[in-house]
């Protein structure tokens, strides 16, 4: 089973990652980098998702969007690829 981990600086805009699992739960495993910028980097957000359990599925890459209410509002940036469990199955 494949799983989205994203990224996003919404909310106070410090970075964060996380994996949306699909569970009943809405607590999803969550990792915070604590600062608002840069933005981190594809060797950080790897590190984190092990710390997390997941691994990136072959051959995806960062996803990014940017996401706002209108043209004068602060955007949010939100990035997404698909994960598996560290020794679990593509």
């Amino acid at each position: 089973m494949r799983y989205s981990a994203r990224i996003s600086n919404s909310f106070a805009g410090e970075w964060e990652l996380y994996v949306v699992t699909g569970g009943p739960s809405l607590e999803w495993p969550e990792h915070f980098f604590e600062r608002t910028g840069p933005v981190p980097t594809v060797q950080e957000r790897a590190d984190a998702l092990a710390r997390l359990g997941y691994t990136v599925v072959d051959g995806a890459v960062w996803q990014w969007q940017e996401l706002t209410d209108d043209a004068t509002a602060r955007v949010a940036l939100l990035a997404a690829l698909d994960v598996r469990p560290i020794g679990g199955g593509q």
